[in-house]
């Protein structure tokens, strides 16, 4: 802590610790942080917070704020250095408590995936958090992290080759396991609402650069489309398969972008990216490549329109709703990422993690994500602070406590 830094009683706060993957990163808190840290946990209800606390087996302090009480919310950020929140969809209950951050000099995360609330957040609280040097960092959870941190490492690997920048590149998921969360389903439903009711809003969601800083300075996409139009062959020689596209593109793509213009470019001019799932390499995989594609249209049509919505509403998870722990622990995902540098070197990034994507995995990145901004100071990235992203706001800090934590980062020549 610098000596002009006030005095917090709390390092890091878990606000939602009541929530199902509140209390999931609550417990890889108590289960990981180094003795000493100083953690609170913070919702609605003091009842339930003290349910947890007993659960957990910790004597940590407890805030009660609602998302919904802005001085509640100044107070609890003003108490401590970080705050961690799973409280979604945040669009709905989350613009108080990040601006309450960025006014009182206080580290946030979250685990948004909404790009709509990423945009007004950056509108918002750009400016202000840069004149308090909070670092506001969006999606630290599934969203977005593989993905920012993946490019951030393959960026790393090819500086230190001296093998110029990065122009196409493409995130492949190879390998998923995971529970349908009942939260993001919650978000896109938010979401949705939204473009329904406004053309300037739909806009903003449908633009590739809508989190970027500048649309003026940034590439144009050509052919690298934030998801794959249709079914085809793998991007890369050394990945046999067809590709479908994958569900979270649409928003992991704009954050990697803004990264790239936050680093002035430090990626390239000519950088590009996308996202795709493989589906193997089998007799049906051009068939299942197909029904993904037409599967992740239905779904946004479904849940657009009231009749089906009704339906849908009634079988798709809920949220606060979550895997039991064996499911949790079966799950897994790996992300490989291939780039073609401006000297024509090749190179792959590797993102792999254990535990289910959207509770257990997440739940480790945005843990981590806490203790890196609280503890890691001198590790995280230059910045005078603002609305950032995983790899400009804590960067190496975040990718060596991952990597601590049992998550495999690599970058490859190949």
């Amino acid at each position: 802590m610098s000596d002009h830094e006030p005095v917090r009683d709390h390092d890091v706060v878990v606000y939602g610790a009541t929530g199902f993957v509140g209390a999931l990163v609550a417990g890889h808190l108590a289960d990981h942080a180094p003795e000493g840290v100083r953690i609170a946990l913070a919702g609605r209800s003091q009842e339930k917070l003290e349910k947890v606390r007993g659960r957990l087996g910790v004597d940590w302090p407890l805030i009660v704020a609602d998302a919904a009480d802005e001085e509640a919310l100044a107070r609890l950020a003003s108490r401590t250095r970080v705050v961690l929140t799973t409280v979604g969809p945040y669009a709905k209950y989350g613009r108080a408590l990040a601006h309450a951050c960025a006014a009182n000099g206080t580290d946030y995360a979250d685990l948004t995936g909404e790009v709509l609330f990423a945009r007004d957040s950056i509108d918002a609280n750009h400016e202000l958090a840069r004149s308090t040097g909070a670092r506001i960092v969006h999606s630290c959870g599934f969203d977005s992290v593989p993905s920012d941190l993946g490019v951030h490492v393959l960026h790393q690997r090819i500086a230190a080759d001296d093998a110029g920048d990065l122009t196409d590149t493409t995130l492949v998921v190879t390998s998923l396991k995971a529970a349908l969360s009942g939260g993001t389903i919650d978000s896109m439903r938010n979401q949705l609402d939204e473009v329904r009711a406004d053309r300037d809003r739909a806009r903003i969601a449908a633009r590739p650069y809508s989190l970027s800083p500048d649309r003026s300075k940034e590439p144009e996409l050509g052919r690298q489309e934030d998801t794959i139009t249709l079914p085809g062959r793998a991007v890369d020689g050394s990945l046999r398969g067809h590709l479908a596209p994958f569900v979270m593109a649409s928003y992991n793509t704009r954050v990697v972008r803004r990264s790239n213009a936050l680093r002035d470019y430090a990626y390239g001019r000519t950088f590009r990216y996308r996202e795709v799932m493989s589906v193997g390499a089998s007799a049906l995989s051009p068939a299942l490549a197909t029904l993904t594609k037409v599967g992740l249209g239905a779904l946004v049509v479904g849940l657009s329109l009231p009749p089906t919505r009704f339906v849908l509403d009634r079988v798709l998870p809920k949220p606060g709703d979550g895997p039991d722990e064996k499911t949790r622990k079966a799950g897994h995902f790996t992300m490989d990422i291939f780039t073609t540098t401006t000297t024509g070197a090749r190179y792959k990034a590797r993102f792999r993690a254990k535990g289910d994507p959207g509770y257990a995995a997440t739940a480790v990145m945005l843990g981590e994500a806490g203790l890196a901004l609280a503890l890691d100071r001198d590790a995280l990235p230059p910045s005078e602070g603002g609305v950032l992203t995983p790899a400009t706001g804590i960067g190496d800090a975040y990718v060596n406590r991952l990597r601590a934590a049992g998550v495999e980062i690599t970058a490859t020549k190949i």
